[in-house]
């Protein structure tokens, strides 16, 4: 299975494993031995790659001082082989929790001094945790048990950007944040904010050789993760970007740190602290060497998702060098004491982002003074307002804010990012495209209606400083207005028509044949149907041949991109590729929104991206191999994984059969659909059933047939029918003597002797003349809609079904295993053309779509402003004088007595409008 299926396989596991424990709290348990099993996992690579093989690694203990110092001076740590996770697993039910407790004490003693600030005190969370794993002893070793093989199969060395243990460990992350309510916030930014933040901080890093990065409140670490990817696509050669992470919360720093190691990172690059980040602050020293050890940290990108309007106390701060140029924060909000502290830490060519509430917008006092400092000192370089309800565990609208040291301009860009979004459950979600089109805007500096605007330093002097986004950024929708006059006659309004000047534009003769001016303000529909006009509207064919010749070579672009050059592309940059040369075709074509069709490619993009990442680890012949399909079963009440037939690790089977194996899946299909058109016929037999039939035959329902009641009265209808030739056949069956038998065959040549095999004496055994006469009957044809037609009808049917239902099952599974010999038979030629469907067709048939979509849109506009003003008072006034009118002269025809007739006279005035 591939990285996706294999977490989302892992996360319903462990989310049914933990029972009543807290998802925040169990995270720590399931991560924590990932951890250890990606430690264990690294010394036995690296002891292998020093002459130990498997005969020999039982005999790595802590007494062989000289391998234990070897070890522990080139990974940082030392596991005996007793305590390896490998070794755990293999103990099956000699598995305890005991060995859990042993081995976490050996680890923590043996730490290379030189490592001990990356691994010392990094099992902490889970060694306290493991009692609440269950009541006793031997309940804690089965729970830890499951665990520890739930996480076993989890590939842990990761190659070209492959990293399934990295996918696996965020994936459970934002699980389990999005599961633990308010708690989330302490240690998770959404993936998706975080890849925005990246993307940013990449764009103003990407022409540096060596980056240093810093997340004061970092949580689980995913956040500067992500930066450290997106930066390392512009940065050639390993080891090239330092992180630095501060957390506050004990098992959360434990988070971060695992989290960058298990990247790969190499432990020089990882310098970490637990402690309060606005109390301790960088420049950071060793007390017993303060001059000796003095780290001032400036770094070139800072980045944080700190906790929103959080206490507190800014006493003594005043000369604070983060606070000093600015001012202190409020004592009930330390938003701009965090951000001040990011700041405070770039370089001058550096930046920041930061995620903030929409409070710090716009709140006063100590905050407007801050807000003006900012602004003063051309500090704030972008603000982005995201959707609300986006982070776990809160649902105010949050922004982030991007800020430099030194900037060329003095303007600000705004940009409202709040309408752009997914639901996602109960979140909502940036798009690919959503995220796409708000770095591009950040990065370009762009105005884009109720989107983004630059806004000068003057404008927000004379706003006082009030940075809040709708002030500079007018999203709102349009409120629709009606016209009177149009509402009054039924004509259109020009002043509408012309808000589709876009579409005018891209067509110049559409609008003249569409609609027919009828004063300088008002207009008609010239046609009958709208949609046949626009389609075949030259200008309309002109912009469909524009877009698919655009499109034209991009087919073979891709072949030559994804499947040609599939094992040597770096896969951040093969995406970026695409996206150029999509945007590049998408230039000179009008109404299309490029950022639509970006979205498109990045749908496709999560698959094939996913499939390269496999071919790149495994090679090429890993688009051959078929795997065990396994599925959760339940059994005697307990669910097992079992083996449901096969599937390809790459080539799905479905796609194989359909372009390899046609014969044989339409074979499959007619026997399919006959079976269908069966269950058509039952129903239509079912409808001429008498209610006394339908009682006998059918089920308690009426809905289907009832075998053992058709094949008795089947049997009953037989053994009433008889004819002469039946009744010949039955007056043989009572002859017994072999002489008397053939004298009456000869004495009855109108029966159709040769039709059975004789014996050897010349006659005919009663089996075979029972068969003959039960065809004769079953040759009888009664009369349509009939109890015997039905009944007769309904039993060939069911033995029809019988034979089918088997043929199907039998055809499928030859099939199924025809499938997998196929894959596994692949020639590298049959191989990329299958990855071309896989890959290219379902983006170029999406992407091609899209004029149709444009012009889609068009013709439903167009019907809605027909639909506005087709219903016009003038004729509805008509109709109710002509109404009144009627009414009237019904009236006249009635007759009363004398108060009915008076009650009657009045209701004329009325109608009459006296």
């Amino acid at each position: 299975m591939n990285k996706q299926q294999l977490a989302a396989k892992i996360w319903e596991s462990a989310n049914k494993m933990r029972s009543k424990i807290e998802a925040n709290e169990y995270k720590d348990y399931i991560l924590g031995f990932m951890f250890y099993k990606f430690l264990s996992e690294k010394e036995v690579k690296y002891l292998k790659s020093t002459g130990w093989t498997d005969e020999y690694l039982p005999e790595v203990n802590e007494s062989d001082h000289e391998v234990a110092t070897s070890v522990k001076k080139n990974i940082g740590y030392f596991i005996a082989y007793e305590n390896l996770f490998s070794t755990w697993i293999n103990k099956g039910r000699d598995f305890s929790v005991q060995d859990v407790t042993v081995a976490l004490n050996a680890f923590n003693r043996n730490i290379n001094s030189s490592h001990k600030s990356v691994f010392e005190g990094i099992f902490e969370t889970l060694q306290t945790g493991l009692s609440k794993l269950g009541e006793t002893d031997a309940s804690r070793s089965k729970s830890i048990s499951e665990l520890i093989h739930l996480i076993k199969d989890i590939p842990m060395d990761g190659k070209q950007d492959y990293d399934v243990l990295g996918f696996v460990y965020e994936y459970l992350i934002e699980k389990f944040a999005a599961n633990a309510g308010k708690k989330a916030g302490e240690f998770y930014t959404p993936h998706e904010v975080s890849l925005l933040m990246s993307d940013i901080v990449a764009e103003h890093l990407k022409d540096r050789n060596k980056i240093e990065i810093y997340d004061p409140t970092s949580g689980s670490g995913s956040l500067m993760i992500n930066i450290g990817q997106s930066v390392s696509k512009y940065v050639t050669g390993e080891n090239k970007i330092k992180y630095y992470a501060q957390e506050l919360k004990r098992n959360t720093y434990n988070l971060t740190r695992m989290n960058l190691v298990m990247r790969g990172i190499e432990a020089d690059n990882i310098v970490t602290r637990n402690g309060d980040t606005l109390e301790e602050d960088w420049p950071y020293f060793d007390e017993n060497d303060p001059l000796g050890t003095y780290q001032p940290l400036y770094v070139d990108a800072v980045i944080s998702n700190p906790p929103y309007s959080q206490p507190w106390d800014p006493s003594d701060k005043e000369t604070d060098s983060r606070y000093a140029e600015y001012g202190l924060a409020p004592k009930g909000k330390a938003d701009y004491a965090f951000l001040l502290h990011d700041l405070y830490h770039i370089r001058p060519d550096g930046i920041m982002n930061i995620v903030l509430p929409h409070g710090v917008l716009f709140r006063g006092n100590e905050e407007g003074m801050i807000r003006k400092n900012l602004i003063e000192k051309n500090k704030i370089d972008a603000i982005i307002g995201l959707p609300a309800n986006i982070f776990y565990g809160t649902s105010i609208p949050t922004i982030i804010m991007v800020l430099k040291q030194k900037r060329e301009n003095t303007d600000v860009l705004f940009i409202d990012a709040s309408k752009g979004f997914i639901k996602d459950g109960k979140n909502n979600k940036l798009r690919s495209s959503d995220i796409k089109k708000i770095v591009d805007t950040v990065i370009n500096r762009e105005n884009i209606d109720k989107f983004s605007r630059v806004v000068t330093r003057d404008e927000i002097r004379q706003n006082d400083y009030n940075l809040n986004i709708p002030r500079y950024v007018d999203s709102s929708e349009n409120l629709e207005i009606w016209d009177i006059f149009a509402s009054m006659f039924g004509e259109l309004p020009i002043s509408e028509v012309d808000e589709l000047s876009e579409y005018w534009k891209a067509f110049p003769t559409l609008r003249a044949s569409l609609f027919k001016n009828t004063s300088s303000a008002y207009c008609k529909i010239a046609v009958d149907n709208v949609t046949k006009v626009i389609r075949e509207s030259s200008d309309v064919s002109a912009f469909d041949e524009a877009f698919k010749g655009n499109f034209r070579n991009f087919k073979v672009f891709l072949y030559d991109l994804l499947i040609e050059k599939v094992e040597s592309q770096n896969i951040v940059k093969i995406k970026d590729i695409i996206t150029e040369d999509i945007f590049n075709r998408l230039s000179n074509i009008p109404l299309v929104d490029k950022y639509e069709a970006y979205q498109l490619f990045a749908d496709e993009w999560i698959d094939i991206s996913s499939d390269i990442e496999v071919i790149q680890t495994e090679g090429f012949n890993a688009t051959k191999v078929v795997d065990p399909n396994m599925v959760i079963k339940k059994k005697d009440g307990k669910e097992e994984e079992v083996q449901e037939g096969w599937k390809g690790r790459i080539l799905p089977f479905e796609m194989v059969q359909e372009s390899l194996l046609s014969d044989d899946i339409s074979n499959l299909r007619l026997a399919e659909n006959r079976l269908d058109q069966i269950s058509s016929e039952y129903s239509e037999l079912i409808d001429l059933l008498s209610e006394d039939d339908k009682q006998k035959l059918l089920n308690d329902d009426n809905i289907a047939f009832v075998e053992k009641e058709i094949n008795d009265t089947f049997k009953s209808i037989m053994e009433e029918i008889s004819t002469s030739e039946t009744s010949t056949l039955e007056t043989y069956l009572v002859l017994s003597k072999a002489k008397e038998r053939k004298d009456f065959i000869e004495r009855h040549p109108e029966i159709d002797w040769n039709r059975m095999i004789p014996n050897k004496s010349g006659t005919y055994g009663k089996k075979d003349v029972k068969k003959y006469i039960a065809d004769i009957k079953a040759d009888i044809s009664f009369e349509e809609g009939s109890l015997e037609f039905i009944v007769k009808e309904v039993r060939n049917l069911i033995n029809e079904e019988k034979v089918l239902k088997k043929t199907i099952k039998e055809q499928a599974e030859q099939l199924h295993l025809k499938t997998k010999s196929t894959i596994e038979g692949l020639s590298d030629e049959q191989v990329r053309q299958l990855l071309e469907e896989k890959w290219i067709t379902p983006l170029i048939n999406k992407i091609q779509g899209i004029p149709d979509k444009v012009i889609s849109v068009l013709v439903t506009q167009i019907d809605a402003l027909l639909k506005k003003y087709e219903t016009n008072l003038i004729e509805i006034d008509d109709a109710l004088n002509k109404t009144e009118a009627r009414l009237s002269t019904l009236i006249d025809e009635l007759e009363g007595n004398e108060f009915d007739m008076l009650g009657l006279t009045e209701l004329k005035k009325l109608l009459g409008g006296e």
